[in-house]
């Protein structure tokens, strides 16, 4: 199919075969082929200006027109040699100083030269695509926050771990690479299904997905109640179908015993017509005959079918709720739209005792509310809310700085460790009084200097 990317379109045919890396060039038509390394020769000292402070942009310093310019591109003309007839057409390409005669040569390279390169896919080139195209599809999730979360989640190979996000399934597809298809992850969703588009783009395994588990988020309450239930299961999937199908035998045949007696008149009417009317009529009732058997193996078999994936689907509700009821995941992440407070509440209850958890949210007041009811529920302990901040540094010879437009916030993170809450009388009470008399801190100062 036709892949089309920034203002470059191509097909990929040409590309299979070859390894991941390879810089290829657009030729007419859309397609790719290697592009041959050149050897650049070591060019005479370049002409350069001592600064810019006279040069003025306005767009008379280029004797090449737009016309011109796709001329050349018609003619077949290849981008490196466009970029030189502009170099040669500038009026002040030798006024500049050597780094922005790069600058420009690198810009124009960009522009008009179509070279790609096919780089294998990974959470790190994911996640900055996403950042910067379609930041609103990853809530603002930024690639080193996203980097954050995965090292205080202690992602590993082997765990048994809890992601409920929104990201379009980018976080999944980061838990999933560095678990490396190995150990269980389930999968929280809210509404019908599960989102995975990021995650599709990875291009990972079949067997990164068979320890993929779903669940729904509306069902948690239900199973921690004790009440979670779904539809009674067949023994097999075929009962039902089985049983459809003789309903639907019995039905035709009691069609057919209707239909006899009419067939009859209408063989007796039909002896009476002419031999080659007859011989038309006897074609055409068979045709419609078949035609009817196909209509009714295909409602079968979508029947069969339906069956069966709703079978299979209450049969992996099942296993899955049998793995959150054991109450012993290795660390719960958590990057969704909705306030996390509700949200991470009822989900600790599935983790075992001395395990990470990290909450992901664009703005900081849902975490300061989440902090505040941890801190009264209990049962968790080394909280931590931290913004991870970012600068980029642009690294070439006699120039590296930082640069001068850098992210302004990529989210906050609150994470903690979980331990085991006792529920007693004792703790109820005290934990009662507490409330209605002064701080803890304050009153452990007292009772010690009365000591």
């Amino acid at each position: 199919r036709k892949i089309i990317f920034e203002k470059q379109w191509f097909y990929l045919d040409n590309a299979i075969g070859h390894i991941y890396g390879t810089t290829f060039e657009v030729t007419s038509g859309g397609n790719l082929q290697p592009k041959q390394e050149v050897e650049e020769t070591p060019t005479d000292t370049k002409e350069a200006g001592t600064d810019n402070r006279n040069i003025v942009d306005d767009g008379r310093s280029q004797r090449l027109t737009h016309d011109d310019i796709k001329a050349l591109k018609d003619k077949g003309i290849k981008g490196q040699e466009i970029v030189q007839q502009l170099i040669e057409n500038s009026t002040t390409f030798r006024d500049k100083t050597e780094f922005a005669q790069d600058k420009y040569i690198k810009k124009k390279k960009k522009k008009y030269e179509a070279v790609i390169t096919i780089v294998k896919p990974s959470t790190r080139i994911l996640s900055t695509m996403y950042y910067a195209r379609e930041p609103g599809k990853i809530n603002h999730l930024r690639y080193d926050t996203l980097a954050q979360m995965l090292t205080l989640g202690n992602i590993r190979a082997g765990n048994k771990t809890i992601v409920m996000e929104t990201c379009a399934g980018l976080v999944l597809g980061a838990v999933m690479e560095r678990m490396g298809g190995y150990g269980s992850i389930i999968q929280l969703y809210p509404g019908g299904g599960p989102v995975r588009a990021a995650t599709s783009c990875f291009g990972f395994p079949k067997l990164f997905f068979d320890n993929l588990h779903e669940f729904p988020l509306s069902k948690v309450e239900s199973l921690l109640s004790g009440t979670f239930s779904t539809e009674t299961l067949p023994s097999e999937p075929e009962d039902n179908i089985l049983v459809e199908e003789e309903s639907n035998g019995l039905a035709t045949e009691k069609q057919t015993s209707l239909q006899e007696p009419e067939e009859e008149s209408a063989a007796e009417a039909a002896m009476e017509n002419n031999q080659p009317e007859e011989q038309d009529s006897m074609d055409m009732s068979a045709e419609d005959a078949e035609f009817k058997e196909n209509k009714e193996k295909e409602i079968k078999e979508n029947v069969r079918e339906k069956h069966r994936k709703q079978w299979e689907r209450r049969k992996k509700l099942i296993e899955t709720a049998a793995l959150l009821g054991e109450k012993n995941a290795d660390g719960l992440i958590v990057a969704s739209k909705f306030h996390p407070t509700p949200v991470l509440l009822p989900l600790l209850e599935f983790v075992a005792p001395s395990r990470p958890f990290v909450v992901y949210c664009q703005y900081k007041e849902p975490l300061l509310d989440c902090y505040t009811k941890l801190r009264e529920r209990g049962g968790v302990v080394n909280l931590k809310l931290s913004e991870t901040w970012l600068r980029n540094y642009q690294v070439l010879p006699d120039r590296s700085h930082p640069k001068l437009t850098m992210s302004g916030g990529g989210g906050y993170l609150l994470s903690g460790t979980t331990v085991v809450l006792e529920k007693s009388k004792s703790d109820c009470s005290n934990s009662e009084a507490l409330k209605m008399e002064e701080p803890s801190s304050k009153r452990c100062k007292v009772q010690d200097f009365h000591c």
